[in-house]
């Protein structure tokens, strides 16, 4: 592809995300993207896209858009346990590959996918649209540049996600094991997952509490907190809900010289004079002082940016906002999460693989049946203005 010529982009799963996409890219918001194919399997669903975008190919099966040739390029925003299969097919037909979140239900799984990336050399980007939010690509500039010093400790409270059991009784494969894969900590929380690790890294150690449909009458979890240990010694703690309502949105990360704080809209920053273990241990009797700065949040719809940059990516090589191989590190904090909520103990990172794909595949044996088929949502819309939320 030369570089003036758009990428023709195609469209797998056009629920309300899928929508939304669409929409954009049809309306002209995404510059170099045309929308030249739709997918959905429900029949009825793929009649109201031809009449809603008559200039626009559509199917009922993945596999005929991939061997159609009207697309150089997918959106994957399907149900989460087809991320990894629709995707590797993709790959394998020569196509590029835009995986919503999370990339899979299983680090087994998203592996594959990663793989069949690599060997295809087409580019695979996964829409983790807040790390385009101007406050926690500061925040991640100053932690890892080390303007904080050294980690000491990161505390998320993100409480926010209120949903009552009408969202959860919208559609079967909602909150099931074999549907969704999990709960809030695999649906609502993968953001927030990613933006905690793309800002303090990876942690080598995970402990969770994981309380199954505390407040709803689900099968899944709605309630979790994580406990994670990093490599030098600094804690952090991962709380998420769908059950508190006012709930609360506070992201704060200390360190040696200082510590930030994001809610509400604004990042504040204060660093210290002195590295706090050099006062602590020396013989100085003066306090260090701290200066505060205020940085204020500027809205952008990062959906449509994460898609304007995959664009450029295929056309003219611009780096990704988030690599599709990314999508592991936040996959791993969520079922390092399950698997040490199941088993009791903390789990250390890399985590087996395998070990969790076994006790997965035994809560969907044992849990209720998704009916994926039926899986359309119905819900008001009521909770949609979160999809484009600059926390």
């Amino acid at each position: 592809m030369s570089g003036e010529e758009v990428v023709r982009l195609g469209i797998i799963g056009i629920g309300n995300i899928g929508t939304a996409h669409a929409n954009s890219v049809y309306g002209g918001h995404v510059p170099g993207t045309v929308l030249t194919a739709l997918c959905d399997s429900d029949p009825a669903r793929a009649r109201e896209l031809q009449e809603l975008y008559p200039d626009v190919a559509v199917f009922e099966d993945a596999e005929e858009l991939f061997a159609s040739g009207t697309v150089d390029a997918v959106v994957i925003a399907t149900p989460h346990y087809s991320h990894p299969t629709l995707a590797i097919r993709a790959f394998e037909s020569g196509l590029h590959v835009l995986s919503e979140k999370p990339i899979g239900v299983s680090c087994a799984k998203a592996r594959e996918m990663v793989a069949a990336a690599k060997a295809s050399g087409k580019r695979f980007a996964v829409m983790f649209n807040q790390r385009t939010n101007k406050l926690f690509i500061r925040a991640r500039e100053l932690v890892q540049g080390g303007a904080l010093g050294e980690l000491k400790r990161s505390v998320w409270i993100i409480t926010n996600w209120y949903r009552k059991q009408s969202y959860y009784d919208s559609g079967n494969w909602r909150a099931t094991w074999s549907g969704e894969g999990g709960g809030v900590l695999m649906n609502q929380a993968p953001h927030n997952l990613d933006l905690w690790q793309w800002i303090c890294g990876m942690p080598v150690q995970v402990q969770a509490s994981c309380d199954v449909g505390k407040y709803h009458d689900i099968e899944v979890e709605d309630d979790a907190t994580l406990f994670v240990r990093y490599e030098n010694g600094a804690t952090g703690v991962f709380i998420t809900s769908t059950g508190d309502y006012p709930g609360t949105n506070r992201l704060e990360i200390t360190g040696t010289r200082g510590k930030i704080v994001i809610e509400g809209g604004t990042l504040t920053l204060q660093t210290l004079s002195v590295d706090e273990r050099t006062y602590c241990f020396g013989t100085d009797p003066e306090k260090p002082t701290w200066e505060t700065a205020v940085i204020e949040d500027e809205k952008i719809n990062g959906h449509r940016a994460v898609l304007a940059n995959f664009a450029r990516s295929i056309r003219y090589g611009d780096a990704l906002i988030a690599r599709g191989e990314e999508g592991l590190n936040e996959l791993t904090l969520c079922n390092a999460a399950y698997l040490s909520a199941w088993t009791g103990e903390s789990v250390s990172l890399p985590m087996d693989d395998e070990a969790y794909q076994a006790a997965l595949e035994e809560r969907v044996r044992t849990g209720r049946k998704a009916q994926l088929s039926k899986s359309r949502s119905t819900h008001n819309g009521e909770y949609l203005a979160r999809w484009n939320t600059n926390w």
